[in-house]
């Protein structure tokens, strides 16, 4: 893949070009307005920018796609966040009386950041501290099985940050439907790791041992040699082998249940979630499609299907993609520019960079909720003519 190294600095001057030719706001507009489920539902939406010189704008929200698309290319935000489905427009709250602007939905979201790993990994501790493939490769298989499996939820959108963590927006209607109580549940039914930094041992288990535990070690038996003995190289030391022998339990030979061995490759490898991130209905997190000011890289979707291939040192950034637009088209550019115009009038642009497949990823996302809502439309008209 070619590279382009990024320089923060460029980066006022690269964001137009990006948000002018490159964004995909026809998919993104899709994504949130969810074929307009209720009335008002994307315009009572709030997103939040971050401008240059870490100024902080809360509260944007927007009539629909155009203005949007005009919002954002005007004000050309080093960073996007996605808020709430409010019970006002969030941008007129000042003059809602106190009491009655609340925040109604949102989607369920799952943060799992790399620097949560460093009392447990070896290599990539220190700043820069660049995203582990091998514990991210880990994270999601497991992360994937249990949302879909216990809880019924079918439409999960995997996100790369840009720099060392991982998202997951569950974008289901009973998932967007979920209290803060309801959102508290899951998380805490998921969340393993418990203890701070002076904890030492985060892991304990107990007869019965849960099924979704179950299938969690399964899937982190399959990788625990590869990833934690070979890769993290976590008997390389004295230093590292004493944590290790550290989780082993000063009675372990008088113990008639030892489940020690799972508790140590639980604590290693099972994702370490930020509760308080999917707790709060109200709480913001970071857009698909922002960039990282510091690294450059765009936050894209993450094909769960190849995710054992996925490098983030892979995934572009603003500076390469912006170079890839001024390469001479192809033949075949030339014909699907031609053929194929966005509702602006423009050329998918996008398509002629690194960018097209994690549009592409995104755009088959919203195209299977989209097909699965009308399907449960169907459903229920075909459940109503039956009466």
């Amino acid at each position: 893949m070619p590279t382009t190294d990024y320089d923060p600095g460029s980066l006022p001057d690269l964001l137009p070009l990006y948000y002018k030719r490159l964004f995909p706001f026809s998919q993104y507009f899709r994504w949130l307005n969810y074929g307009g489920v209720t009335k008002n539902y994307f315009q009572n939406r709030e997103f939040s920018f971050t401008l240059k010189d870490d100024i902080y704008v809360r509260y944007q929200s927007f009539s629909n796609q155009s203005e949007m698309e005009k919002e954002i290319q005007k004000m050309n935000p080093y960073k996007i966040d996605i808020g709430a489905v409010y019970s006002h427009r969030p941008n007129q709250h000042n003059t809602i009386k106190s009491g009655v602007f609340q925040a109604l939905e949102k989607e369920l979201v799952f943060d799992i950041d790399m620097t949560d790993y460093d009392d447990v990994r070896r290599c990539c501790r220190h700043p820069p501290p660049p995203p582990n493939k091998m514990a991210v490769s880990l994270s999601f298989p497991v992360r994937l099985a249990l949302p879909s499996e216990d809880f019924g939820f079918r439409h999960l959108m995997w996100v790369f940050s840009g720099r060392r963590g991982v998202h997951c927006w569950v974008c289901d209607e009973a998932a967007r439907k979920l209290s803060a109580a309801g959102r508290s549940a899951v998380a805490e039914y998921l969340s393993l790791i418990r203890g701070g930094e002076d904890t030492v041992k985060k892991v304990q288990l107990s007869d019965p041992v849960h099924p979704f535990i179950k299938e969690s070690l399964k899937v982190i038996e399959q990788r625990f040699e590869k990833y934690a003995l070979v890769e993290q190289d976590i008997l390389g030391s004295k230093e590292s082998t004493d944590k290790v022998l550290a989780l082993v339990p000063d009675d372990i030979l008088y113990s008639s249940s030892f489940y020690g061995d799972k508790e140590i490759m639980l604590q290693y490898c099972y994702p370490r979630l930020d509760v308080n991130v999917s707790k709060g209905v109200n709480h913001l997190l970071k857009s698909p499609f922002s960039v990282h000011p510091k690294t450059g890289r765009i936050s894209v979707p993450i094909d769960l299907k190849a995710i054992d291939k996925f490098d983030p040192f892979d995934v572009p950034t603003i500076s390469l993609i912006c170079e890839e637009l001024d390469r001479p088209k192809t033949a075949e550019e030339k014909g699907e520019a031609t053929a194929i115009q966005t509702e602006n009038n423009g050329e998918q642009h996008y398509k002629r960079t690194s960018l097209a497949k994690y549009v592409k990823l995104f755009d088959q996302f919203v195209e299977e909720m989209e097909q699965c809502r009308k399907g449960e439309l169907l459903r229920k008209s075909d459940l109503q003519k039956d009466f």
